[in-house]
């Protein structure tokens, strides 16, 4: 009887350590629950938006090639709508503000210069009688910082919004501080328009946009939202409190759930371009089937990367803002909502309790062989359900909470007894988590009694990276986050590919790494994953300068030095404070043999005695018969090639032959296709042996085949 009061007080603690945390610290947890709704999206994958209404009128990159960069002439954006109206289009909603003038109009020109001239053509004056009488919604953008220089004026509204149960004194809808709006000769002419502002959450990432914000204690619409209403015909629209804040929007027979703060959740229908997209240039042309078009919602926006309009989605990490009004309008025509009714938070506090009390006590009766598959059943199931129930019927479930408790719960029934091989398995992941791939980790815990971490002397594979020229490229950057955000933007990719092909990440030293294969266990084929590793990386180094680019950051040039050998591993330190890293001549080789990369301007240096471990086909190009600095002992070393170049083959074999003659002392007949490979290519290489028969031929010096390099 004790021992169950005890079981009883024991998930009790559980269920209200578990409960509080969501009750009093509802923020904290929630982003990882939005990742887990975010995989659910991706598990579901795309699906056509049910509605074939919603069409979207695309700034493309074709069109800014063409019609030239941004912000065109208001008589471009004018013929673009007037085209639309003249195919029937059913309504237009810009994602676009206007807020200043158009400074290419021939008007403003004429005042710049100071020329009176009747009839000069105003197109701000003609865009806006093009807006005026077509079927056409303005953007504009609220701020929600306050400065010296925000704007205060209100747009006008043509909605009604009629608000219900609303406590006196009580607001729950975001408010704005200021606007962005059209200039007035537009705004003026417009029939209506709406806020089109997207706020991502605090993980960057839109999940949910608001329908409507409090500016000056009005209520304004979205672009969305407007767009819509003015499509339906609806003249009000019904605001519905409880007594959380907002709990939906009525728009005749819509009932629009949304939070507390007029927000929706939004049920993407995939990635970018779900929805039809229509380049802004074919429109302009006239360059289009008038069926297309016909009748249907037509929101115009940008998916050009230059004009910045992309947002975060759980779908992917780039997506068109226009295409989340159009993810929200499809939403509501369909019906096909995502919510969380104030009464949910009861579910999951019920869910909870119900979760502990259940695992606590039936795990214990699970054999302990089939406890690791019940939990993970367990798991699955939760998820399933909540992924059926997001799905089928639009209902937004906590699956965060329900997995802790599953754990938790477990991990309590099973620790006493598994105490001392947790802690032995703790150990060794803290010491190898962030260093090793996952295969290795697995391999390393499978015994925790073996003697894989003992001091021993075993041949491994030893990588050494560093970035040319860091201390300047850091100089250039503002301020220490910078550096420090700019170096992981390098480090975090290159440790995956380390990690994905079995290797240890021995250490970071500043913006150089060290690793090595084949310990603390044997890998097979060790130097060609090392190989592999270090091409793969030189691979997305070229994705990474191309984001670099992008945001004016310096781009990264790196060396690779690979050598394999015999070297001495082991827990290396002193007590209370150690390691487990490599020590021994190979090390020190592998790292000279990465400098030697500025050099001989190369980016992938590697040892004879790691070729000669290779397994597989690769590109080389001989380099060099040296010793360096600190080394009696003189090593070749090998350049890998990983180029396209078509006509690299015939430059090796030409290179090779010089290479023979070379180190046959013919240096006359060396040095001219040396100077013809540099003639026809940049590579240093061949300056570098160029400039070596030459100095044979003029000093008459007696041949030293091994060349000795002086600087580390």
């Amino acid at each position: 009887m004790l021992k169950r009061i005890s079981s009883i007080l024991v998930v009790l603690v559980i269920c209200f350590s578990i409960s509080s945390i969501y009750i009093f610290y509802p923020s904290l947890p929630q982003a990882f629950d939005d990742r887990i709704k975010d995989f659910m999206f991706n598990l579901r994958g795309e699906e056509k938006p049910k509605s074939d209404n919603i069409i979207i009128i695309d700034i493309d990159e074709k069109s800014l090639r063409t019609l030239g960069q941004w912000q065109w002439s208001r008589n471009i954006l004018g013929k673009i709508i007037q085209n639309l109206d003249d195919a029937q289009i059913g309504i237009i909603g810009l994602d676009i503000v206007f807020a200043e003038e158009d400074r290419t109009s021939p008007h403003k020109i004429f005042e710049e210069f100071d020329i009176k001239k009747e009839n000069i053509p105003n197109y701000d004056f003609e865009f806006a009688q093009t807006i005026a009488s077509t079927p056409t919604i303005l953007g504009y953008q609220f701020e929600f910082v306050n400065n010296e220089f925000i704007n205060k004026t209100a747009p006008s509204i043509q909605t009604i919004f009629i608000e219900k149960n609303k406590k006196e004194g009580e607001e729950y809808l975001i408010k704005a501080k200021g606007t962005i709006l059209n200039i007035p000769v537009i705004q003026d002419n417009s029939y209506s328009s709406g806020f089109f502002n997207n706020i991502p959450d605090d993980s960057g990432i839109i999940r949910s946009v608001p329908l409507i914000l409090s500016y000056d204690k009005e209520i304004y619409p979205s672009l969305a939202l407007e767009t819509l209403r003015i499509a339906l015909g609806i003249k009000k629209i019904i605001v519905n409190y409880d007594q959380n804040g907002v709990s939906n929007l009525i728009l005749d027979n819509f009932i629009i759930p949304t939070d507390r703060h007029g927000r929706i959740l939004v049920n993407f229908r995939g990635k970018e371009k779900t929805f039809k997209y229509i380049s802004a240039l074919d429109i302009y042309n006239n360059n289009f089937k008038s069926e297309e078009i016909r009748d249907k919602i037509a929101l115009i926006g940008t998916s050009a990367a230059a004009l910045m309009d992309l947002r975060a989605t759980p779908f992917e990490s780039i997506f068109p803002g226009v295409e989340v009004h159009a993810n929200v309008i499809d939403n509501i025509l369909n019906k096909d909502f995502l919510f969380k009714p104030s009464w949910i938070e009861a579910i999951n506090i019920c869910l909870i309790f119900v979760l502990s009390f259940f695992i606590y006590f039936i795990i214990r009766k699970v054999p302990i062989i089939l406890t690791p598959i019940f939990i993970f059943i367990s798991l699955y199931l939760i998820f399933y359900i909540n992924y059926f129930i997001l799905f089928k019927y639009g209902l937004v479930i906590n699956t965060l909470f329900p997995f802790i408790t599953i754990i938790l719960s477990s991990a309590v029934s099973l620790v006493i007894g598994y105490f001392y091989e947790i802690k032995k398995k703790e150990e060794i992941k803290s010491k190898f988590a962030s260093k090793v791939s996952k295969s290795v980790m697995e391999e390393l815990i499978k015994d925790v009694d073996n003697n894989h971490l003992k001091v021993q002397n075993k041949e491994i594979t030893i990588f050494f990276s560093d970035i040319r020229e860091f201390t300047q490229i850091s100089e250039k950057l503002d301020s220490a986050e910078i550096v420090i955000d700019y170096l992981n933007k390098y480090l975090t990719p290159m440790s995956e590919i380390i990690n994905k092909y079995d290797g240890t990440i021995d250490k970071y030293i500043g913006d150089c790494i060290m690793a090595y294969w084949n310990a603390p266990f044997d890998i097979k084929n060790h130097a060609d994953k090392a190989l592999k590793s270090a091409i793969q990386q030189l691979n997305i180094l070229k994705d990474i300068n191309k984001n670099l680019k992008d945001i004016n950051q310096p781009m990264i040039n790196i060396g690779i030095g690979i050598t394999t050998g015999i070297a001495t591993i082991g827990e290396i330190g002193s007590i209370g404070r150690s390691d487990f890293t490599i020590i021994g001549d190979n090390v020190n080789i592998a790292s000279r043999v990465e400098s030697l990369c500025k050099y001989y301007k190369c980016n992938l240096i590697i040892t004879q005695d790691t070729k000669a471990n290779l397994k597989e086909k690769y590109t080389f190009r001989y380099l060099d018969l040296i010793r360096v600095k600190g080394k009696e002992k003189a090593i070749k070393i090998w350049e890998v090639i990983n180029s396209d170049d078509i006509d690299i083959e015939e430059k090796l074999n030409l290179y090779n032959d010089a290479i023979e003659l070379y180190y046959k002392k013919e240096f006359k007949k060396a040095l001219e296709i040396f100077k013809y490979l540099t003639n026809n290519s940049n590579e240093e290489i061949y300056k570098i042996y160029k400039q070596r028969c030459e100095s044979y031929l003029i000093d008459n010096k007696e041949f030293n085949e091994v060349f000795v390099h002086i600087e580390k």
